[in-house]
């Protein structure tokens, strides 16, 4: 079985590290002046080399020739993933205290090492703080903000960076001459740009592609074969947003994803355009790009282009509706406080529920305070409130309990007087079955079914 691409150019020295030369040139230098730490800590994305250079350089610590497969007992490979208790870290300080078999230093790389608890981190830090002379730490992390300052403090600290596109083009390009893969430079291109600047990634997507074709694999194939949508569509896509044409965006839409294209690639790809050339008219699309995942992915994009388009429409018309009662209304008697139920006043309820979708994010309204100052009144009244749905209309607030059990609570004279006095305006509580919120789920079906039929989330890992 032919080994992957990744593997099989994995780098076996400092030397032939790729793109990481602010470490490996500082990390040489140490190994000529022996001048080594007992604590290291790389960090970085992942994918772009931290476990490799951790490898290679505790072999070369110790003068180990390394190769892939190799087990030297000296050098010891802990996942914090799987291994993030106290106890595991217990077990490790007990071993720290015995000597190298056949090199010089015992070493420990501990890998993810963010994933240990506060506890095991407490317990790694006592030997950090007084190591064995014998002993080396190599901790490699992509979320160096949760490895504690007691540790960071304590380690010489790299940073690994992703390749910028040039250095990986012409690496990727010095691979397909040495696997005699026939590709086009445009279709290389590709294969970097979706590789994000990760080694492993960009050398498994290249790997994957490399049977595309027994001639030459061109642009065409790599887009065909990822399933990605071609630049002019997405570029067309964005002016139908930028111009508010609803008809425009609806019909490019359904034209991409109905050629195979998923929501969740599309989404990408249009953030990575608009990051190339960012635009203030495109920001408000750009910030709810990254929420497109199943379900009713499609659905959520297609919200998300007609966000900008709603809001004005909306704004509009609550702009004429004020107009409008400015003229017609004079001077209302201030009206106390009150609570309102289904039974009481039917027509304000159904005023309430016909609005509410578009003035659910009533900026006016804090619920978070509102139920604060519940609490202050009533703490038993405020953990009615717990999960329940509200929107304002027309000053009202409406409330839509979880349960039936909390609407009856709810509904008692002595619990409305208290929701009442919190928010100073009339209150509404409904039923279960008049949530409108809970329609939301069926509404984005609906439109998902429109734009094509609901794409799931594979989880990952596959391009194709």
């Amino acid at each position: 079985m032919a080994k992957a691409l990744y593997r099989k150019y994995r780098p076996k020295s400092l030397s032939e590290v790729v793109g990481q030369e602010q470490v490996t040139r500082v990390l040489e230098n140490s190994l000529k002046q022996g001048k080594i730490s007992h604590a290291y800590l790389f960090i970085g994305p992942r994918g772009t080399g931290k476990t490799s250079v951790a490898r290679i350089f505790a072999h070369e610590v110790n003068g180990f020739k390394y190769e892939l497969e190799d087990d030297y007992v000296d050098i010891i490979e802990i996942d914090g993933a799987s291994n993030r208790g106290i106890d595991n870290i217990r077990e490790l300080r007990e071993k720290v205290a015995i000597a190298p078999t056949s090199g010089k230093y015992k070493i420990y790389i501990i890998d993810e090492v963010h994933m240990l608890t506060k506890e095991a981190f407490n317990a790694l830090l006592k030997t950090l703080e007084e190591p064995p002379e014998h002993v080396i730490f190599i901790m490699a992390t992509t979320d160096a903000y949760k490895v504690p300052v007691t540790i960071t403090s304590r380690a010489q600290t790299y940073t690994f960076y992703l390749a910028d596109e040039k250095t990986m083009f012409d690496y990727l390009k010095s691979v397909c001459e040495k696997e005699k893969i026939k590709i086009d430079d445009d279709a290389l291109k590709i294969v970097v740009k979706r590789g994000g600047g990760s080694f492993r990634d960009s050398l498994s997507l290249l790997d994957q592609i490399s049977t595309l074709s027994d001639d030459k694999i061109t642009r065409e194939l790599v887009v065909s074969a990822m399933g990605l949508p071609e630049d002019e569509k997405i570029k067309e896509l964005l002016g139908s947003y930028v111009s508010g044409d609803l008809e425009q965006i609806t019909s490019a839409l359904k034209t991409v994803l109905s050629s195979g294209v998923k929501p969740e690639t599309l989404a990408s790809e249009m953030i990575s355009l608009i990051i190339d050339a960012p635009r203030p008219e495109l920001l408000p699309l750009l910030a709810k790009l990254p929420e497109i995942k199943a379900p009713f992915a499609e659905a959520k994009l297609l919200v998300a282009m007609t966000q900008t388009l709603a809001t004005t429409v909306t704004a509009s018309r609550t702009t004429v509706s004020s107009v409008q009662s400015v003229k017609v209304e004079k001077k209302p008697e201030p009206e106390k406080p009150a609570v309102v139920t289904k039974a009481v006043e039917k027509t304000i309820e159904k005023t309430s529920v016909e609005e509410s979708v578009s003035v659910s994010t009533n900026t006016d309204f804090d619920w978070g305070k509102f139920v604060e100052t519940v609490t202050r009144l009533n703490d038993g009244v405020s953990k009615q409130l717990k999960d329940a749905d509200y929107d304002v209309a027309g000053g009202v607030l409406n409330i839509y309990p979880k349960n039936k059990m909390e609407v009856r609570l709810l509904a008692r004279d002595n619990n409305r007087q208290v929701l009442a006095q919190a928010c100073n305006m009339r209150v509404v509580i409904h039923e279960i079955g008049d949530n409108p919120h809970k329609s939301q789920d069926l509404l984005l079906s609906k439109m998902s079914a429109i734009m094509g039929g609901e794409v799931k989330n594979d989880g990952g890992g596959n391009p194709f």
